[in-house]
C-alpha cells in the first residue's frame, strides 16, 4: 500500500517551532473561528430574537454539548491512540482504530439524534426551561438533533486530518462553517423571521459545510489512514474512549456548569440573569477556546513523539505550549476585566441591568484565565500520552468538583458575585492538582518541567 512512510514524518523530524506553527496554530484559529460561530448566533439571537430566546439557547446548551461530548471523545481519543500507535510503527493498529471509531460514532450518533427527536421537550423541563421559555428550548433541541451525525463526523475527521499531516483541512473547514452560519443566520433569522428554528439550522448546516471539507483525505487510498483499511476491533473501543474520557468530561463539565449556572442566576435574577450569565459565556468560551486550540494542536505532536519514545522534543512542545498560554491568559484578563461591559453590549443593548449584571460579573470571571490555559493544556498532555486518569482528575476538577463546591459555598458568602467566582476558584484549585501530576509525569520519563 503507498501510504505516508512513519518514519519520514514531520511530527517526528521537523523543528519544534516549525511543527507548532503548522499543527497547533491551525488547530487555535479553528478553535476561535469555533467560538466566533457561537459568537454570531449569539448576536443575531441577541440583537434580533431577544434575551429569552438567548436564555433559550444557553439552556439548550447541555444537549449540544452531549453532542460535542460524545464526538470530541472519539474525535480526541481516536487522534491520540492513533498517533501513538503510529509513532510506534504499529499502523495496522492504527487503521482499525480509525474504522472502528467510525462505526461506534455512528450508532452514537443516531442515538441521540432520536433522543432529541422525540424527547425534546421533556428535556427541555428537565434542562430548567420554565413556561416562558419552554418552546423555544425544545425546538432547538429537536433542529440540533438532526445535525447530530454529521458533527460526529466532522470533528473525527477534522481532528484525524492531522495525524496525517493535513492539520490545515479542519482550519479551512471552520472557516466555510463560520461563513455558512452568517450568511445562513442573516437568510432565516433575519430576513426570513424564522426565529429559534433559523438560528439552528444555520448552525447545523454550518457544521455539515465543514464536513464536507474535511472528509476528502479519507476517501484517499493512498493514506496511511482513510475509511477503506482497517477492521472493527471491539478490543479498542475501550482505550479508545478511556483516552478521550477528559474530553468528554470537559463536555460534561460544560453542560453541567451551564446547567448550575443557569439554575443559580434563575434563583437571584431571573430570565435576565441567565441573559447575563449567556453574554459572559459567549465572550470567556471565546478565550477558553483559545487554551483547548493550543491543546489539540499539539496533541499529536505529543502522541506520535511519545510513542517514539523522543521525550524531548514532548518537553521541548509543552513548554512552548505553556508559554503561549501565559501570553494569552493575560490578554484574555485585561480584555474581560476593562472591556467588559462594551462587549456584552454587542449581544444585549438597552437592557442596563443585564449590562451591569455582565460587566461586574466579567471582572470576576476574569482571573480564571490566569491558570486555566495551563489546565486546559496538561489536561491535553496526559491525553496525549495515553495517560488518561490523569487527564481526567485535571479536567473533573476544574470542570465539576470544584465548580460544584463553588457554586454551593460562595453565593452564600458574596451572593450573585459568588456565582462569577466559581469559576476562578475552580481553575486555582486545580492548578496545584495538575501541577503536582505534571511534574510527577515528567519524572518518570525525564522532563524537565
Amino acid at each position: 500500500m503507498e501510504a505516508i512512510r512513519v518514519q519520514d514524518n514531520m511530527l517526528l523530524n521537523g523543528k519544534i517551532s516549525t511543527v507548532f506553527l503548522k499543527f497547533a496554530v491551525p488547530a487555535i484559529v479553528a478553535m476561535l473561528i469555533s467560538g466566533m460561530q457561537t459568537m454570531v448566533y449569539g448576536l443575531f439571537v441577541g440583537n434580533i430574537l431577544g434575551p429569552n430566546a438567548m436564555a433559550s439557547v444557553n439552556i439548550s446548551n447541555p444537549f449540544v454539548q452531549l453532542i460535542m461530548g460524545i464526538s470530541f471523545i472519539v474525535s480526541v481519543g481516536t487522534q491520540s491512540y492513533m498517533g501513538l500507535n503510529l509513532g510506534n510503527k504499529n499502523i495496522e493498529k492504527a487503521q482499525n482504530v480509525f474504522k472502528t471509531s467510525i462505526i461506534f460514532i455512528l450508532i452514537m450518533g443516531e442515538s441521540i439524534t432520536l433522543l432529541g427527536l422525540i424527547f425534546n421537550e421533556k428535556l427541555a423541563i428537565l434542562l430548567g426551561a420554565n413556561d416562558v421559555l419552554v418552546k423555544d428550548v425544545s425546538t432547538y433541541i429537536k433542529m440540533i438533533a438532526i445535525f447530530t451525525i454529521p458533527i460526529n463526523l466532522m470533528l473525527l475527521f477534522g481532528f484525524s486530518n492531522r495525524i496525517i499531516e493535513k492539520p490545515e483541512l479542519y482550519f479551512r473547514g471552520m472557516i466555510l462553517s463560520l461563513f455558512t452560519n452568517i450568511v445562513l443566520n442573516y437568510i432565516l433569522t433575519a430576513k426570513l423571521n424564522l426565529g429559534i428554528v433559523g438560528t439552528a439550522t444555520a448552525t447545523g448546516c454550518s457544521f455539515l459545510a465543514a464536513f464536507m471539507v474535511v472528509v476528502w483525505p479519507m476517501l484517499d487510498k493512498k493514506s496511511v489512514i482513510n475509511i477503506f483499511v482497517g477492521k472493527f476491533d471491539k478490543s479498542v473501543i475501550y482505550p479508545m474512549l478511556y483516552n478521550g474520557s477528559s474530553e468528554g468530561i470537559n463536555s460534561i463539565s460544560t453542560a453541567t456548569c451551564a446547567y448550575l449556572f443557569n439554575m443559580a442566576f434563575m434563583n437571584i435574577a431571573g430570565e435576565g440573569g441567565v441573559a447575563a450569565f449567556t453574554s459572559i459565556n459567549y465572550i470567556a468560551q471565546f478565550g477558553i477556546l483559545l487554551m483547548f486550540g493550543i491543546s489539540d494542536g499539539i496533541c499529536p505532536i505529543v502522541s506520535y513523539n511519545y510513542g517514539s519514545k523522543q521525550y524531548d522534543r514532548v518537553d521541548k512542545i509543552l513548554k512552548l505550549a505553556f508559554k503561549i498560554c501565559i501570553v494569552a491568559g493575560i490578554f484574555i484578563f485585561v480584555t474581560l476585566f476593562f472591556f467588559g461591559k462594551d462587549l456584552v453590549e454587542l449581544f444585549v443593548k438597552g437592557n442596563n441591568d443585564i449590562i451591569s449584571l455582565s460587566a461586574s460579573g466579567a471582572k470576576v470571571y476574569a482571573f480564571a484565565f490566569f491558570m486555566n490555559g495551563f489546565n486546559i493544556v496538561n489536561s491535553g498532555y496526559f491525553t496525549a500520552i495515553g495517560n488518561a486518569r490523569s487527564s481526567v482528575i485535571v479536567a473533573a476538577s476544574r470542570g465539576l468538583l470544584f465548580i460544584i463546591i463553588g457554586i454551593v459555598m460562595l453565593p452564600m458568602i458574596f451572593g450573585v458575585s459568588g456565582v462569577w467566582m466559581s469559576v476562578p476558584f475552580a481553575e486555582v484549585c486545580t492548578f496545584f492538582i495538575g501541577f503536582y501530576l505534571t511534574y510527577k509525569s515528567s519524572k518518570s520519563i525525564c522532563i524537565n518541567i
